[in-house]
């Protein structure tokens, strides 16, 4: 039994540890998710909560592995842990029944699983939960000496929330999204050659002596006067397959022409400078990036700034921050979160393919033009 415990402490610790770090390389993603699900249970009040929550979720996994294979205060870490765990399995196991949440995100952007996949991964994970949770008397730390102990959870907690602080005010460590360096833009917002729409089935509710009953298209009773019509739902019988990467990406300009082939099947660099939400995007090196738009426009770089409010808002923005020689162009917000996670953050393209991305921290502070290969710096 000795044996096992450690076995299932370095399984369950090592999962837990990996998931959070997948997660903190990205915490804006877990909020999105989470702020998902509060969508699809009518709870929108606590998404101004959500932030919070992935950032303390996410530490917790961190330091929770790591405390369970040092065994340090394992009893307090295994409980919680087991009740996350739970949580967890009710949750994915809600996704799968019901279809109303499409990936839970346990592991992030990185490394998506069907909700199958997910569900049945937690409930091994709990069953080994419960197993530690059990023995859990019979598990001692790793070192006699408590401080050592102590220490290695308390670098793991520092890590955790300092980790997600620098990926939060620049950029994922790692970029996983369909937008990364090295992606074309335009031909992700393609369909694959295997690409089938979805099918649906028509499902309509009659009611006849206080009894619902549900009829196709092929037997609803349309001539019999006796049903009265309750409600249509429409059943996914197909799923579709090689949908394109990127969706509803669409730059639109001030006159409300789209730009978007224009401007991602053009030649050479271009500049998109997103702006999620105008009136909370944040203005440190304001300066710097002006001066980036003047050394553009002299090296004929277009610049774009992308910004997912309302027409009139980005006009008195675009006033505010003096950039009225700069061309706006309008952009879903969904989109945004997407293509950069913070707010604001700029994207440089050649032939609509990403070279680079910088967060409003990291704005180059120089550019040099060498032949036809750009140098940003």
């Amino acid at each position: 039994m000795k044996y096992l415990i450690w076995i299932l402490r370095i399984l369950v610790g090592g999962l837990f540890i990996f998931s959070g770090l997948v997660k903190a390389n990205d915490p804006l993603g877990l909020t999105y998710k989470m702020n998902e699900v509060f969508e699809v249970w009518d709870m929108n009040f606590m998404i101004n909560y959500t932030m919070g929550m992935s950032i303390c979720m996410i530490a917790f996994e961190i330091i929770a592995g790591v405390a369970m294979i040092v065994g340090n205060y394992f009893r307090f870490y295994i409980t919680l842990t087991l009740l996350l765990n739970i949580f967890y399995t009710f949750l994915t196991g809600y996704a799968l029944v019901t279809g109303k949440i499409k990936e839970c995100g346990c592991f992030g952007d990185c490394i998506p699983l069907s909700n199958s996949v997910t569900f049945y991964k937690d409930v091994v994970l709990t069953a080994m939960c419960i197993v530690l949770f059990a023995y859990r008397y019979r598990v001692f730390p790793i070192s006699n000496k408590s401080i050592i102990n102590a220490s290695i959870v308390g670098v793991a907690t520092i890590f955790s929330f300092g980790f997600q602080w620098w990926t939060l005010h620049h950029l994922p460590y790692h970029d996983c999204l369909p937008y990364k360096a090295g992606n074309n833009i335009w031909e992700k917002m393609q369909p694959g050659p295997d690409y089938t729409e979805a099918v649906y089935e028509h499902v309509f509710v009659y009611e006849k002596n206080g009894i619902k009953q549900e009829f196709t298209m092929e037997n609803y009773p349309w001539k019999d006067t006796s049903w009265t019509y309750v409600d249509r739902k429409d059943k996914l019988v197909k799923e579709a397959t090689g949908l394109p990467a990127i969706h509803d990406f669409s730059l639109t300009d001030s006159a409300g022409v789209n730009q978007t082939e224009a401007i991602l099947k053009a030649k050479g660099y271009t500049f998109l400078w997103f702006i999620r939400d105008p009136e909370h995007a944040k203005t440190k090196n304001m300066d710097r990036l002006r001066a980036l738009i003047t050394k553009s426009q002299s090296l004929h770089i277009p610049f774009y700034m992308a910004c997912s409010a309302d027409k009139e808002i980005c006009r008195t923005f675009e006033e505010a921050w003096n950039m009225k020689d700069v061309p706006f162009m309008t952009i879903d917000g969904t989109v945004v979160k997407t293509a950069l996670r913070t707010n604001p953050g700029l994207m440089l393209i050649k032939d609509g393919i990403v070279v680079r991305k910088w967060s409003y921290l990291d704005y180059p502070k120089e550019l040099n033009m060498e032949g036809d290969n750009l140098s940003a710096k």
